[in-house]
């Protein structure tokens, strides 16, 4: 239950200001609102909020259930998780949330919110290469290593292959 509330709490305050709440307060600033789509295309435009929020949950349920953690780096999961979506990226929860804001900037139709999911990804890039990657090939070693070397950081690929257990 514990584990639950932790990651319920970092959804709300990391990925939900990143992916919902800022890109509405962003819209907002420029006189937007959120209401009832006025345009197929506007509805169209919530597909990858939804999806990207999508992805997000599933990410959590794996690395709760599988990895006994949060995403959060104080509280990582303590097993490497390459099941679920990480099967085919690497990176699910941050291709998750840059799908959210690209929803919202195709939803608003604003360039401030074009430049604030470029902003993001351009953080999600660096933070994944500065700190993230060199943080679990120190933790999870060279299974982290194999796994990298088969799976692709950004754009979905073949699925992970896991060698067959020791005998």
């Amino acid at each position: 239950m514990l584990l639950f509330i932790k990651n319920l709490i970092f959804t709300v305050l990391v990925p939900g200001s990143v992916g919902i709440w800022l890109p509405l307060w962003i819209a907002a600033g420029n006189g937007a609102t959120l209401a009832m789509p006025a345009s197929p295309v506007q509805g169209a435009a919530l597909i990858p909020v939804i999806l990207g929020f999508s992805i997000y949950l599933w990410c959590v349920w794996d690395f709760g259930i599988r990895g006994r953690g949060t995403p959060a780096p104080i509280d990582a999961p303590k097993v490497l998780v390459v099941q679920g979506l990480y099967r085919y990226v690497r990176n699910p929860m941050y291709v998750g949330v840059g799908l959210m804001t690209a929803g919202w900037w195709l939803y608003f139709r604003s360039s401030a919110l074009l430049m604030y999911g470029a902003v993001v990804v351009t953080f999600f890039q660096l933070f994944v290469l500065f700190y993230e990657e060199p943080h679990l090939k120190r933790v999870f070693g060279e299974p982290y290593e194999r796994y990298c070397s088969q799976v692709r950081r950004w754009i979905p690929g073949p699925p992970f292959s896991e060698p067959p257990p020791a005998a």
